[in-house]
């Protein structure tokens, strides 16, 4: 699959790999600004110890104004939309800041003060209104590229999700409902259209349903988990008729009846079971359960491991995939956990929605 970067925006600004090469960038940026402490004009430098200290204290002091708006004032309150709230704590933070910044200044007096006469109260508004003005601007233009990262990376996100769905939805119409599956779905009905009337249409129903869900339903963003367990339920059915020796359990504990999920996202863990557990020499079982709690959804899937293993040509979805997609749905929100013995296989996929 292409990862796809939209508008062109380069991955520098947004990808998680550069974020030293950010914080570096922006360490430039600050001390661009702070030197500028050094000049009392344009062609005159002043190197004292004491303008070194004052330096040294801007400096800190510039970080701190972006390291706290970047971890604690954006993430607690403009990334959740609390715009009134981010409003009046930049507005307490800038409060505090030009106190600081005041005694900054009283420390290093030869910084603020560059003539002996005493300032009037006009210099005095001006000179603390300047400063916020200052702090303001700073801490939006900190906000604003904080604000464009997130709206980057969200939209990189979904494009990537859109390539990643239709591509598992291409490969699950290709490898899970294949035309040989069909085929012997629609022979078994055939077969059974005189012996067993009942039997026939009840195949020839679950095999409608199965293929309507997965045409229109697949679809969408987002479909009840009760559709979708209905789903592996009439897939898992059809493939009984197949097999004497299978059998499936589904359990659901908990309220589901709001829980939404992605189409399609359990169907990759059943395939793979249902095609690694073939056994016609003993039983072979399938065992799904779902649990709901609170903001949490239990995915588990095991499966029974036949003496005699055959294997398969076509693999249906690859794990790579798999995981892919759960990365781009949940945001690493999940954990899968795969465990193995002679006899037995399970997946445990746990998504904190």
């Amino acid at each position: 699959m292409n990862k796809a970067t939209p508008y062109h925006i380069p991955s520098f600004l947004f990808d998680d790999k550069y974020s030293l090469y950010r914080h570096l960038a922006l360490q430039a940026v600050i001390l661009l600004i702070t030197l500028s402490i050094f000049f009392d004009a344009p062609d005159k430098l002043n190197l004292t110890i004491n303008r070194f200290y004052g330096w040294i204290s801007y400096y800190l002091f510039m970080n701190m104004l972006v390291y706290f708006n970047v971890y604690v004032l954006f993430p607690r309150f403009l990334a959740k939309n609390k715009i009134a709230l981010y409003i009046l704590s930049v507005i307490a933070f800038t409060l505090f800041s030009l106190f600081f910044m005041m005694i900054l200044q009283d420390l290093f007096y030869d910084i603020g003060v560059t003539h002996q006469e005493e300032p009037s109260v006009m210099a005095i508004f001006l000179s603390i209104t300047s400063s916020m003005l200052s702090i303001f601007l700073f801490l939006g233009g900190v906000s604003a590229f904080l604000l464009f990262k997130r709206w980057m990376t969200s939209n990189y996100r979904m494009n990537n999700l859109r390539l990643a769905t239709s591509q598992s939805e291409l490969n699950f119409l290709k490898s899970q409902i294949n035309p040989h599956f069909l085929f012997n779905m629609i022979n078994n009905a055939n077969i059974l259209v005189d012996e067993d009337p009942e039997m026939a249409s009840s195949i020839l129903v679950k095999l409608d349903d199965l293929l309507r869900y997965q045409l229109d339903g697949s679809t969408k963003d987002k479909v009840y988990l009760e559709a979708d367990i209905n789903f592996l339920t009439n897939f898992l059915e059809l493939e009984k008729t197949r097999r004497d020796q299978f059998e499936y359990k589904i359990n659901v504990c908990g309220d589901i009846r709001n829980v939404e999920v992605a189409p399609l996202l359990f169907i990759p863990f059943v395939e793979n079971a249902v095609k690694h557990n073939s056994d016609n020499l003993q039983k072979s079982y399938i065992y799904i359960s779902f649990e709901s709690q609170a903001d949490t959804l239990i995915f588990t899937c095991e499966n029974s491991i036949p003496t005699h293993i055959v294997k398969k040509k076509d693999g249906g979805l690859g794990l790579a995939n798999i995981k892919r997609r759960l990365d781009l749905l949940f945001d690493n929100k999940y954990t899968l956990e795969q465990i193995k013995t002679d006899t037995q296989y399970t997946v445990k996929l746990q998504l904190y929605i």
